[in-house]
């Protein structure tokens, strides 16, 4: 997996090189590294980035029943909105099921770039930045470059929101009517109907990445205040008081939907790690692990039960800065460690072996329990994708 610290945990890296995440098992580090080459030679190629994510998805479920279950499990668990190079060579969004299938751009844009998707808390609207085509997109900074754009999850009506460079690091508040802002001056709560700022507050380190959380009463980010570049920290809105989460060279936190647990990002050695940990802090718990990637972008889905992750072998990211599968897991199958990872077992001999799913080439994902992003056609799409499996699984139980 790429190097989180680098892409997004360090101010000279840079976002056009999306990190990710590194799913789990032997077989899937062998099924990445394959999909790494197919990567390669799509770029070469021009073929186009989506359709070729598209088939290498396809592929592992069918290989593995293990695999193929996690699959079955999450496939109508809503979508998933990821930014992606598409065949002209921008950045857009696209949406899928959680299990890669029903892939679509939705934005469409070959003169601009957009990145850093977030859906609305009930799933039926879309915030993300729009750059210039021209603008590398900036690891560091990914969430303030750009405009801020409004459109309704399945990509129709985009409307700007402001000027380049303001609202940067915008997030949803739990009722879908403000967001939250982060600059150096502070932060922001700005009202979505009339633009105007209801609330101000000393951002005390938080300095990007920042998510409100699911009952409107904490925000969480990265921070430089407790004694390490890159700390995740929570802030209580109404005291404005921050606290460490975790302060081991960490980054990209996210919420559990029910707010009582938040998933990130450390580096507690050579090689980043997804985690988990209480709004306090307490009790950390290794989610995945894998040497030789770096593991990046969690996000829980809708239900709270399985993770997905982004990330690249390559600290800078791969070397036609297209990205690299997205991943998903189980919660209930962690701690998982990829790879042989010999080492990592000796610290963790408590890991599982649980199957881990390989998804299509994307770069920072969000997941809904809606099925308004899907649209009509995506819908239909989805409707073959499942007959095709069903008849290859009843070809495949044939003796």
């Amino acid at each position: 997996m790429m190097d989180m610290r680098k892409i997004i945990c360090k101010s000279h890296r840079r976002l056009s090189e999306p990190r990710g995440v590194s799913p789990r098992s032997k077989s899937f580090g062998a099924r990445l590294a394959a999909l790494l080459v197919v990567m390669l030679a799509v770029t070469m190629l021009m073929v186009p980035l989506a359709k070729a994510a598209e088939v290498a998805m396809e592929k592992p479920a069918g290989e593995d029943k293990a695999v193929a279950t996690l699959a079955g499990e999450v496939r109508d668990m809503g979508w998933v909105a990821f930014a992606a190079r598409s065949e002209k060579g921008d950045w857009d969004l696209f949406v899928m099921r959680p299990d890669g299938s029903a892939l679509r751009n939705i934005t469409n844009t070959p003169d601009a770039n957009e990145a850093y998707p977030l859906f609305s808390p009930n799933g039926k609207r879309l915030l993300y930045r729009q750059l210039k085509r021209d603008e590398m997109i900036d690891g560091n900074n990914y969430g303030a470059q750009g405009r801020l754009m409004f459109a309704k999850s399945d990509g129709t009506d985009p409307q700007p929101f402001g000027q380049p460079g303001e609202y940067p690091w915008a997030s949803w508040s739990p009722d879908g009517q403000r967001i939250a802002c982060l600059d150096i001056k502070g932060i922001s709560f700005v009202d979505l109907e009339t633009k105007k700022v209801a609330g101000k507050q000393p951002r005390e380190g938080f300095f990007q990445q920042m998510t409100w959380s699911p009952d409107g009463k904490t925000l969480s980010g990265v921070s430089n205040g407790f004694g390490t570049a890159w700390s995740v920290a929570a802030m209580d809105i109404a005291s404005g008081k921050p606290r460490a989460i975790s302060s081991q060279d960490c980054c990209t936190p996210d919420w559990f939907p029910d707010g009582r647990h938040l998933i990130f990002s450390k580096r507690p050695g050579q090689w980043t790690q997804l985690w988990m940990a209480d709004p306090q802090g307490r009790n950390p718990r290794l989610l995945y692990a894998e040497d030789g990637r770096h593991i990046y972008g969690g996000r829980v889905s809708p239900d709270g039960k399985y993770a997905l992750f982004t990330g690249n072998i390559n600290e800078d990211g791969d070397p036609g800065n297209s990205g690299a599968p997205m991943a998903l897991m189980r919660l209930t199958d962690a701690p998982l460690i990829g790879g042989d990872g010999e080492a990592l077992r000796k610290q963790h001999p408590q890991a599982k072996a649980g199957p881990v799913l390989t998804l299509p080439i994307g770069w920072e994902p969000c997941w809904t329990a809606s099925e308004t992003p899907g649209g009509e056609t995506a819908k239909d799409d989805a409707t073959k994708h499942d007959a095709a499996n069903d008849q290859a699984a009843k070809e495949t139980d044939v003796p």
